[in-house]
């Protein structure tokens, strides 16, 4: 059983959200509500739940300055946000969940079955740090976590030269470090990378167009050639919209 509290500045929302629980989730005792940073510090300090529905946005701060406050943390977090904003973008590129207003019940009973099932307290920390510097570096200058088999990773988006999907595997190639290989599918990747310069060149392949050397035209098929040398498959669906990308660059 796990004691939970529920922090958010709306009390309709708020209230509604607890009855979603209550009705949902059985292995939650909800022991406490808050409806501020400022409260929500109190309340964590007074009770040391063990898992904290937390709101981002709130009229003294935000969820991320609460975090900051009772470091070290010593509970699991479930995030929940009405705006599909960068903080969100931050979120992904850091594997951490979130859950969007108004709640479904679904998603609330999987994001409780993946924080009870969640790993070490020293990987959360590792990934809500990574959040953090996402949030306070420019947005070209995110970090991605990465899992590997036995592993996680936090790598900057910049060094990443190119990645090769092999079913539901993705390879990481870097500028100037080892590859990784992650048990996730390319496609989602691509949804997170292709706004920071990244061009999905072939079913199997995306690339970094910060390290694209020059392009082969040939019958047999184009080839890509990135600055470190590795030849890049362009598929003929995808020609047509890279050469328009190069004429943009």
């Amino acid at each position: 059983m796990l004691r939970a509290i529920v922090i958010d500045d709306n009390e309709e929302i708020r209230k509604k959200n607890c009855t979603l629980i209550k009705a949902n989730c059985p292995n939650i005792t909800i022991i406490g509500q808050a409806d501020s940073v400022e409260s929500g510090i109190k309340i964590i300090r007074q009770l040391s739940p063990d898992l904290i529905f937390l709101d981002i946005e709130m009229p003294d701060g935000n969820g991320f300055d609460l975090l900051q406050e009772v470091s070290p943390i010593k509970f699991k977090v479930i995030f929940i946000t009405g705006y599909e904003d960068f903080a969100i973008k931050a979120f992904r590129f850091s594997a951490i969940d979130y859950l969007l207003k108004p709640l479904n019940a679904d998603e609330l009973v999987e994001a409780v079955k993946k924080a009870e099932e969640s790993l070490s307290k020293e990987i959360f920390d590792m990934k809500l740090n990574n959040l953090f510097a996402n949030l306070e570096r420019p947005k070209n200058l995110q970090k991605l976590v990465l899992k590997t088999a036995d592993r996680i990773y936090s790598v900057d988006i910049q060094d990443i030269v190119n990645c090769e999907s092999d079913k539901n595997y993705t390879t990481f190639y870097f500028i100037n470090s080892p590859r990784l290989v992650v048990s996730t599918n390319l496609k989602e990747y691509e949804t997170l990378l292709v706004p920071f310069n990244f061009f999905r060149t072939h079913q199997s392949h995306l690339i970094n167009m910060a390290y694209f050397d020059h392009f082969i035209k040939k019958e047999g098929g184009n080839t890509i050639i990135m600055k470190n040398k590795t030849t890049i498959p362009l598929s003929v669906r995808k020609k047509e919209e890279f050469l328009v990308l190069l004429d943009n660059l």
